[in-house]
C-alpha cells in the first residue's frame, strides 16, 4: 500500500485548512524533521518536563508546531488605497464560465474599504475574508514583495499563500537565515520557468542539490480565478528528508529567520488585448487573504518551548545544559565534549566539565576529547585553592595534599613551608610533604640538624658535622662518679635566674657552643657569644671565642655542656689559660637557653645601670 505522502496533493482544489492537516500528518507519521512522530507529542503531555523522562534522563524535545507567521507585521512593497483607487473583480458565472468584472473603490483612511498588510496574518476566516491588496498593476508595473519576520530561527515546513485575486503567473519564494541581510531562493513558480529565473521546469532533485531550489509550473490551473492556494513544502521530494536527524544539509535547508515572497508577473489572460483596456487593468493586481509558515521554533533537540526574553525577543527554553537562541551551544563550565544536536536516539547533553570543585572556568580541547575515546575533553581554568591540572587534581608547586580531606575540599593543599635556609627548595614531595633538605638537615621542613650535625653559621651548609672525639667519652674516665657528686655539690640549683644571681656573676652571656677540644687540664670550647648582657673587667665581645673549662668540672658535668646547643653562661672573671677567652667553673651558671629570658635579662641589665646590684 502506498504511503498517503507519496500520492499527489491537488493543492489547487483543496482548502488550505484540508492541506495543512494532510501535510501535517503525513510529517508527523513519515518522520519528517528527524521522527518527530504523533507518539512524541502524546509522551509530552504526561511527564512535567518534556525534556527528560520519567526517570529524569535527558531526551529530545521540539516546541510545538506553529503557524510561526500568525499575528506578524509584514512588509510590503505597495499596497492599493492610498490614494483611493479603483479595482475590479473578476468573476466566473454560468456553465460556459462567463467572466464578469466586479468594480469596488480601495480605500486606506476608510477602514471598511481598506487592504492592509495586516490582513495577511490575522486570523483567517473564510466566511469572512480579509485581504491585503496591492496598487493596480497600471500603476505600479513592477515587482510586489511581502516580507515577513520570524523573530528568530525556525525549521520552516511549509509556505503557503491563500489568494483573493487571480495566482500569479511567476513568483518566488526566498528565506533568509541571517535576519534579512541575505537571501536565498526557497522555490520558484513560473509558467515560463527557463525565461522568468534560468531555470528548468520540475529539475529532479538528488542526494547533491537538495539545497537547491526548482521551478516549477504545478500552479498553472486556474481555477478558481480566486481563493486559490499555492503552498510550498520544504522537503517535499528532498531524497533525505525521512533521515532528517543524519542530514545537516537538510536541517539547514530548512532554517529560516525571515521568508520574503516576491510576485513577478500577473496573469492577464489576454485581457490587454480588449477594447475596455482601462477596465482591464483595474483588474492587475495581487491580493492575499493569508500567508502561514508553518514550523516549529529551531531549539536544536534541547527545548520544548520558545519563550521572550527580557529585551522581547523570542529565545528556547533551553534544557540538557545547553544555551544560546536555538540551544547550539553549551553552557558556560559545560564543555567536557562538544556540542551536538539532540537526536530520537541519542539526548546529547552537554556535561560539566570536571574541576573537583576548584575552578568556575574550563575550555574544550578536541585533542584531549580523541584521546580519551571521545568521554572527556574539558580543561579546568584558573585552579583555586592551590590546585593544578587539567581537572585541578593535584596541588601545586609549594603546596602538597592533606590526605585527610578529600581532593575536592578547599584545604585539600597544604603549604610545604620549606625552611628558607635548611631547605635546597621550595617544592616539597605531592603526598608525604616532605621538602628536599640540605646535607645535615632533617626534618619535614627542614628546620633542624641531623643526628651527628650541628647548627653552623653558614647558609650554605647550615649543618655541619659533630667532630668524632666526644667530649662525653672523655669526661666520664676522668674521675670515679662517686668523687663527682662532692666535687660539684656546692653547684647545684642554680637553675633559676635571678637578680641576685645576676648581681654576684661578673659577666652575664648567651653563647652557642660549637665544638670542644681537650688541652691538658682544661677543656677548649668553640662558642659563638650572641648576647652580651654582663661584662666585668675582661671585655667580653660578640662572635666566636674561646671558653675555657677545667677538665675534672667537665667530667663531672658541672657545668653540663654539649656542643651544638645554646646556654645562659653567668660567670665569674679568672684568668684563662691561653692567650684570650672566658672561663667556667663549677661554680659559674650554665644553663640551655629558653628566648623568654632575653627580656628578663635585658631589665637586669637596666637595673645594674641605675646601681641596683
Amino acid at each position: 500500500m502506498r504511503s498517503p505522502c507519496s500520492a499527489r496533493i491537488t493543492m489547487q482544489r483543496m482548502a488550505v485548512e484540508v492541506w495543512l492537516t494532510l501535510v501535517t500528518v503525513c510529517l508527523l507519521t513519515e518522520g519528517v524533521f528527524g521522527g518527530y512522530g504523533l507518539s512524541m507529542f502524546a509522551a509530552q503531555s504526561s511527564p512535567p518536563d518534556p525534556c527528560y523522562d520519567e526517570n529524569g534522563n535527558p531526551r529530545r524535545c521540539i516546541p510545538d508546531f506553529v503557524n510561526s507567521a500568525f499575528g506578524k507585521d509584514v512588509r510590503v512593497s505597495t499596497t492599493c488605497g492610498n490614494p483611493a483607487a479603483r479595482y475590479c473583480v473578476v468573476t466566473e458565472k454560468g456553465e460556459e464560465k462567463e467572466r464578469t468584472r466586479d468594480c469596488h473603490t480601495c480605500d486606506a483612511l476608510d477602514p471598511k474599504k481598506s487592504h492592509p498588510p495586516a490582513y495577511l496574518t490575522d486570523l483567517n476566516n473564510p466566511h469572512n475574508l480579509t485581504c491585503w491588496q496591492s496598487e493596480n498593476y497600471a500603476q505600479y508595473p513592477q515587482n510586489v514583495t511581502l516580507t515577513l519576520s520570524l523573530g528568530k530561527k525556525f525549521e520552516v515546513t511549509y509556505v503557503s499563500l491563500q489568494f483573493c485575486s487571480p495566482r500569479p503567473e511567476s513568483m518566488a519564494i526566498y528565506k533568509s537565515m541571517d535576519y534579512g541581510k541575505s537571501w536565498v531562493p526557497f522555490q520558484y513558480y513560473s509558467t515560463q520557468c527557463k525565461k522568468m529565473y534560468n531555470r528548468q521546469n520540475k529539475a529532479v532533485i538528488t542526494k547533491q542539490n537538495e539545497q537547491e531550489a526548482i521551478c516549477t509550473d504545478s500552479h498553472t490551473d486556474m481555477h478558481p480565478l480566486t481563493g486559490g492556494l499555492i503552498a510550498f513544502s520544504t522537503l517535499d521530494g528532498r531524497p533525505s528528508a525521512h533521515d532528517f536527524d543524519n542530514s545537516p544539509v537538510l536541517q539547514d535547508w530548512v532554517t529560516a529567520t525571515d521568508i520574503k515572497v516576491v510576485f513577478s508577473r500577473l496573469h492577464t489572460f489576454g485581457d490587454e488585448n480588449e477594447d475596455d483596456s482601462e477596465l482591464a487593468r483595474d483588474s492587475y493586481f495581487y491580493a492575499v487573504s493569508d500567508l502561514q509558515v508553518g514550523g516549529r521554533c529551531k531549539c536544536n533537540g534541547h527545548a520544548s518551548k520558545c519563550v521572550k526574553d527580557r529585551e522581547g525577543n523570542l529565545v528556547c527554553e533551553c534544557k540538557h545544559n545547553t544555551a544560546g537562541p536555538e540551544c547550539d551551544r553549551c553552557k558556560p563550565f559545560h564543555y567536557d565534549r562538544p556540542w551536538q544536536r539532540a537526536t530520537a536516539r541519542e539526548a546529547n547533553e552537554c556535561v560539566a566539565c570536571h574541576c573537583n570543585l576548584h575552578a568556575r572556568r574550563c575550555r574544550f580541547n578536541m585533542e584531549l576529547y580523541k584521546l580519551s575515546g571521545r568521554r572527556s575533553g574539558g580543561v579546568c581554568l584558573n585552579c583555586r585553592h592551590n590546585t593544578a591540572g587539567r581537572h585541578c587534581h593535584y596541588c601545586k608547586e609549594g603546596y602538597y595534599r592533606d590526605m585527610t580531606k578529600s581532593i575536592s575540599h578547599r584545604r585539600a593543599c597544604k603549604a610545604c613551608d620549606c625552611h628558607p635556609v635548611g631547605a635546597a627548595g621550595k617544592t616539597c614531595n605531592q603526598t608525604t610533604g616532605q621538602c628536599p633538605c640540605k646535607d645535615g638537615v632533617t626534618g619535614i621542613t627542614c628546620n633542624r640538624c641531623a643526628k651527628g650535625y650541628q647548627q653552623s653559621r653558614s647558609p650554605i651548609a647550615p649543618c655541619i658535622k659533630i667532630p668524632v672525639a666526644s667530649p662525653t667519652a672523655t669526661y666520664t674516665s676522668y674521675e670515679e662518679p662517686s668523687d663527682c657528686e662532692s666535687h660539684c655539690k656546692a653547684s647545684k640549683g642554680k637553675m633559676k635566674i635571678t637578680m641576685k644571681k645576676y648581681c654576684k656573676k661578673d659577666y652575664a652571656v648567651q653563647v652557642h657552643v660549637l665544638k670542644g677540644d681537650k688541652a691538658g687540664e682544661w677543656w677548649k670550647f668553640t662558642v659563638n657569644i650572641i648576647s652580651v648582657y654582663k661584662q666585668g673587667e675582661h671585655r667580653i665581645r660578640r662572635g666566636d671565642q674561646l671558653l675555657w673549662v677545667r677538665a675534672k668540672d667537665v667530667a663531672c658535668k658541672c657545668p653540663k655542656i654539649k656542643p651544638g646547643r645554646k646556654y645562659l653562661l653567668l660567670g665569674t672573671d679568672d684568668d684563662s689559660p691561653g692567650q684570650s677567652g672566658v672561663v667556667a667553673d663549677k661554680g659559674s651558671l650554665l644553663i640551655p637557653w629558653k628566648d623568654l629570658w632575653g627580656r628578663r635579662l635585658r631589665k637586669f641589665q637596666q637595673r645594674d645601670k641605675r646601681g641596683k646590684c
